[in-house]
Parts: C-alpha cells; structure tokens; sequence
C-alpha cells in the first residue's frame, strides 16, 4: 500500500510516494528546480501565491509518477505539511482572493500587540500560550481594516495546507493545531477563542470545520484524480503544520523529546504536557499534531526566520559559481571564530524570539586584509549556530532542557561544520537521520487513514544515520558571548531608533 506526502514550503513544493510496508520513499521530487518568488510589496512584507502552490504541487506528483517506480493507483491516503502561519482567504466559489500573507511577513505586529495589550497579558498567556503577535488573526485584522471590500467578500480562513486539502477535495476543514499557530484557539476554555474573535471583530462562521489532525479531510475528487491519475475517494487524512510536521517525521511525540530543522528557516521544537508559554512570547506553544483535550501535547517552538535564507544569500553573492559542499569546505579553512568577524542572521522578517523587531543581518568586524571567501562563509554557519543558542538559553528559561536533540541530514545539517558547531554552542547532542517533510506527510496519513495502528508503528523503520557529541576544549563558547554582546548593543540600537521616531 502506498503514501502521498505533500510538502508546501516557502522555497519549492516536495512530494514523495511511500511504501506503507517499508517506510520508505519509492520515489521523491520538488518543484520548481529553482526557489519559489516572495512578493514583498513593502519593507517587511511577504506574499505567495496560493495558486503558485497547487499548481507547484501538481507539477511534483507529476515527476514522481515519471519515473514509473510504483503504480499511481496503489496510491491510499495522502499527507499534507506547509509553511506555517499564512492566512489564505477564499470566497463562496472556493476561488482565491488574495495572495497569501506568509510566515515571514511583518506588516500586522502591531495589531497583535494591540490584540495583546486590550485582552490583557495575563489572559493572553494563560488561554492562547502566546501573544497574538504577528500569527494568522493578526494577518487577518490586517486585512481587515486595510481591505474591507476584499474582507466583506470572505467566505473562508485557511492555513497553506487546508487550501492544498481544499483544491484536492472541494472540502475545507482545519484543526486545533491549525488554530493553535494562527492563534484562534484557547486552550483552558478548549474552543475557538472569544477574546481573539470579538476583539478583532470577526465572524465565527469564517472558520472551517475542525476536524482532528489524524482523520479523513475530505475525500479526491473525480475530476481532481482523473487529472492526478490518482484513485478518486481516497482520503486526505492529515495536515500539520511544517514543524510539527518536521517532529512527527523523527518520531517526536512525547513530553521531553525535541526536534529541530535548518532549512530557509531555523527551529528547535520540542513536545510538553504542560499548558506553558514565555512571558514575552519569544518562544510559541502550539499544538502539537498529537494533542487531544484528555492527553495534552504541546509544541514548544523557537523559530530563526533567516537561517538556510541567510546561508543561500551569502552563496550566492560570494560564490555563485560553486555548490554548497564546495562553501561547506571553504569554511572550513577558517578558524574557530572566523578570525573576529561577527554576523547576526536576522534579515528575514520580525523576529519572534527577539520580541518581534525586524533587525536585519550585520556582519561586524570586517577586517579588509584579513577576511574572505572562507571567513565570510564560516562566520555566517557560526552566526546562525549562535542564534540557535540564543533561542535555546530562552526555551530553557522556560522549563525545556533537552538532552538530545533529532535532526534531519538535511539544509544546513548537510554542513559537518555547521552540525560541529551547532552541538558546540548548545552543548547538546544531535542524532541525524534522514527523514524529510513530504515522507512524514505521507506517514501522517497513514496514522490518519488507519493503515498504521499506531504512530509508533509508522516509525519502525526509521534509522539513525549519525550522532554528534560535544568536544571538550572547543572555543566557540567566546564566540557565543562574543556575539551575544553584538546582539545586544544591536537591540538597544534599535530601541533607540524605534523611540526617536515615535517623537
């Protein structure tokens, strides 16, 4: 029996066929071979195309079923994981009305802290786990009161991957964890929030039918199957968010275990039973894909918006005509500490772990008969390494001391130096192992569809390809503190500039 597993990210759509039996993927591929546009009308802002994604989506399944290594017909579930937090709106005719505002799109922090300050902190926290922020509602409220004849002809609200679900089944269903990342959901009260709801002034019925992470979405249409060559009436019997999604694919289910990921974002996601969130919401507690009401599994998340982003800019500005393998070495002909030369990774976006200020990448201490091609690759794999430690010293502070953390061998983890590295700072442990996000998908819908009698039946198969330990005697801990200070001097900087424009 076999998989579908869809992957919409930010960059390319990947797929993958998996064989129920083995685990494993027949056949894998991603569309488009080059990295997907982000409209950014203004500074700060970030849209996709939800259209661009169904028709990315398609044109991958279609390279899979090229190579003709299994039947298309086998095909008995399908999975969905997608870039987190984008607001998708649809009209009565399931027809789009907007580009997608994504993940990494700043415009609507304000009307989150507003959100925030009027519902009140403490309720914010103790119901949502977070502050409205810069999530979904706030996106919305944005369009709100920016486009309100856009608004007025809103039929529905949807995450990346409820539109995806949406175009294969003409259903369109969401899920608590789905309304957990946008901030829709209250936690104590086990429903759709009406504090964020009636603060915000939105109508209950622009929400989709919730239905459990692992269960039946809706069902392939005819005409959608006849198209995919695809069996019509299988099922589409998961969607999860990118990071929850990332942790089901290594297994991380259970209170303590944690995952992480180093793609054109970086995250450390770890699972907890308790209702916790950080007093500032540096750090975001979702629902994890496992989470009922009667066994509470949370999502403890910190996220790098620029991490993988970061490392293809300075590839492609400082060696367009190498490959990342080639960089990977050339870093490594720098020392330890690239010689002084600092860089703080935060050109993608607000970033949440540093209380929503949009900051920017700064490279510091550039020495012109010093520094090249080698130091400036080092130092950006070492700033991103310091930027994980940074958000891990937040988790913490909050109660999440994890002493191995699973990763895939894959994006920046692919660099031994940036893997060395990252192990070094954080003084954790990493197993790598070669999962990825379309295959967890496709396993996700396995659990879904009932083909596995457990999530731990799906996993039966995964292996662990290596293990990095930290070495004693390393030097990048002057490093961390080194950079921490930059950061820190970069924030009151910004403060500063922030209050003299208020003036």
């Amino acid at each position: 029996m076999l998989l579908l597993g869809i992957d919409i990210g930010t960059s390319s759509v990947k797929v993958s066929v998996v064989d129920a039996d083995s685990q494993k993927a027949l056949a894998s591929a991603q569309y488009p071979d080059t990295e997907s546009p982000i409209i950014s009308l203004q500074l700060g802002w970030a849209e996709q195309s939800p259209d661009m994604w169904w028709e990315q989506a398609q044109q991958a399944l279609q390279r899979c079923h090229a190579t003709g290594l299994y039947n298309p017909q086998d095909i008995a579930a399908i999975g969905i994981a997608y870039q987190m937090h984008g607001l998708v709106l649809v009209d009565k005719n399931q027809e789009v009305l907007r580009n997608s505002i994504i993940w990494c799109d700043s415009r609507a922090v304000e009307y989150g802290d507003k959100a925030f300050e009027a519902i009140g902190e403490e309720r914010s926290l103790s119901h949502l786990l977070n502050s409205p922020g810069n999530f979904t509602a706030a996106k919305l409220a944005w369009v709100k009161e920016n486009e309100p004849e856009l608004y007025a002809r809103i039929d529905k609200i949807m995450l990346p991957g409820d539109f995806i679900a949406m175009k294969l089944t003409g259903e369109i269903t969401t899920s608590v964890s789905a309304l957990s990342e946008g901030i829709f959901y209250d936690f104590l009260e086990n429903g759709l929030s009406d504090d964020v709801m009636r603060f915000f002034d939105f109508a209950d019925d622009l929400i989709p039918t919730v239905n459990p992470v692992f269960s039946a979405h809706g069902t392939l249409t005819s005409s959608v199957a006849s198209q995919l060559r695809l069996k019509a009436g299988i099922p589409v019997a998961y969607k999860a968010g990118d990071q929850p999604n990332n942790a089901l694919s290594l297994n991380v289910l259970n209170p303590g275990e944690v995952a992480a990921t180093a793609g054109t974002s970086g995250v450390i996601y770890g699972v907890s039973n308790q209702l916790a969130y950080d007093p500032q919401s540096r750090v975001n507690t979702f629902a994890h894909v496992n989470y009922a009401e009667e066994q509470k599994r949370l999502g403890i998340l910190l996220c790098i918006n620029g991490t993988g982003s970061l490392n293809r800019w300075a590839k492609n500005l400082f060696g367009a005509n190498i490959g990342y393998g080639q960089m990977n070495e050339l870093a490594r002909q720098a020392p330890v500490g690239s010689n002084g030369l600092r860089i703080l990774p935060f050109g993608n976006g607000a970033e949440r772990m540093l209380n929503n200020k949009l900051v920017g990448v700064h490279f510091h201490h550039i020495d012109l008969n010093l520094h090249g091609q080698s130091h400036i690759f080092r130092a950006v794999q070492e700033g991103i390494a310091c930027a994980f430690r940074y958000g891990l010293d937040i988790m913490r502070e909050n109660g999440m001391n994890p002493t191995v953390i699973r990763a895939g061998k894959a994006n920046l983890f692919l660099s031994d130096l940036f893997a060395e590295t990252f192990v070094n700072v954080t003084g954790v442990p990493v197993e790598l192992y070669n999962n990825d996000g379309s295959v967890g998908a496709a396993l996700g819908a396995g659990i879904g569809a009932g083909i596995f009698t457990s999530p731990a039946e799906a996993f039966t198969g995964m292996e662990k390809v290596q293990v990095i330990e930290p070495q004693a005697g390393n030097k990048i801990e002057e490093v961390y503190q080194q950079w921490k200070l930059l950061l820190e001097k970069q924030l009151i900087a910004e403060q500063a500039i922030e209050t003299e424009s208020l003036k």
